[in-house]
């Protein structure tokens, strides 16, 4: 249909003219109330980002010599976050000479993640990364 025609047809119905794909050959239209389009798109919108969920990544840092309260401490805070669903990456960091006992470290994150295996999973296993150890918690 020419352009001329369909703009009477939607003048005629007190409707608008609107283009819907205009890279097709030849380009779409759609007679429609285009106020009406558009909350009805703004409706969607707003339900599609009211579903949506954002998972955020906390960090808990700690050092492999942790006196048992700091480490129950810690413990408190990484199952809070995790209860409010987000992700927790736990850092051990190394310093002088803690760096030749890496072992020291995956022992503190086994122990928390064994601690923690209720709640949560273990997203990344612990692994180096320059001069701390790192591994990614995650609810179950």
């Amino acid at each position: 249909m020419d352009i001329d025609s369909a703009l009477k047809i939607a003048g005629d119905r007190e409707l608008d003219l609107v283009e819907i794909s205009p890279l097709a050959e030849p380009p779409v239209c759609k007679i429609m109330d285009y106020r009406k389009y558009r909350f009805e798109q703004g409706k969607k919108e707003r339900k599609a980002k009211r579903q949506q969920t954002n998972i955020s990544v906390k960090e808990i840092r700690m050092r492999p010599s942790i006196g048992e309260h700091d480490y129950e401490f810690k413990k408190r805070s990484v199952r809070k976050f995790i209860d409010s669903g987000d992700k927790v990456k736990v850092t051990i960091r190394f310093r002088g000479r803690e760096f030749s006992r890496p072992d020291l470290g995956v022992a503190v994150l086994n122990k928390l993640a064994l601690e923690l295996g209720d709640i949560a999973k273990v997203e990344s296993q612990p692994k180096m990364d320059g001069r701390q150890m790192v591994m990614v918690l995650r609810a179950s």
